[in-house]
């Protein structure tokens, strides 16, 4: 009887909780201005160059729509899609940013594709050696150090980013404090296999379609 009131108390927080205002601006939210471009599940769309947002970080998410916002990411003439988000975000307040990047962390991550041509166990060596120790052993991200979940990103998107980070239209701005440590880590890898690999790695660490 006891652990039934417990399991009563734990669902109807559970309810509450999913219908909080919060919670419920930050999916309508989502709806009207992302989904669109991100999948409805936020599973995001590699033809649009859109990655997945489910599942990834709130503070992450919440900093990424501010630079966006500010102009600190999505600047460079280069970064299309950036020009994109940035243009989307001019019209979102903190509230709106705080309200969507929670709604979006509380979703489940999308499955992946494994990537063809990689050697993953390869990825793994090169993955633990120059990215886990901040994006955590199995890429799911790391809050205390301000480093994102990467497993169920599209290879396209990471692939596009890690060249964003490399060629300086990503990271280069003063107050870009994390996209420059990720400048400078973008100098370290050998070659675009190694980089295929370490996709290879981060996709095995993810739900599987």
């Amino acid at each position: 009887m006891h652990n039934c009131r417990i399991a009563l108390i734990l669902l109807g927080l559970s309810t509450l909780w999913v219908s909080s205002p919060v919670t419920a601006a930050g999916a309508a939210l989502y709806e009207r201005q992302c989904a669109v471009c991100h999948g409805a599940s936020a599973q995001g769309d590699v033809a649009q160059q859109a990655p997945a947002l489910a599942a990834q970080q709130a503070d992450y998410l919440a900093r990424q729509l501010r630079h966006f916002r500010s102009g600190i990411r999505g600047s460079n003439p280069a970064d299309e899609p950036g020009a994109r988000m940035r243009s989307m975000s001019r019209g979102l307040s903190d509230e709106d940013i705080a309200a969507v990047a929670n709604h979006l962390a509380a979703l489940p991550p999308p499955p992946v594709e494994p990537l063809e041509g990689a050697d993953p166990k390869n990825g793994s060596n090169y993955y633990q050696g120059n990215c886990g120790a901040c994006h955590g052993p199995d890429a799911h991200g790391n809050p205390g150090l301000n480093a994102p979940a990467l497993a169920w990103l599209d290879a396209d998107y990471l692939e596009r980013q890690f060249d964003n980070f490399r060629r300086g239209i990503r990271g280069a701005h003063p107050e870009d404090t994390y996209g420059r440590q990720m400048k400078m880590m973008s100098t370290t890898l050998p070659d675009e296999q190694t980089l295929a690999d370490i996709i290879a790695f981060m996709h095995s660490r993810a739900p599987q379609k």
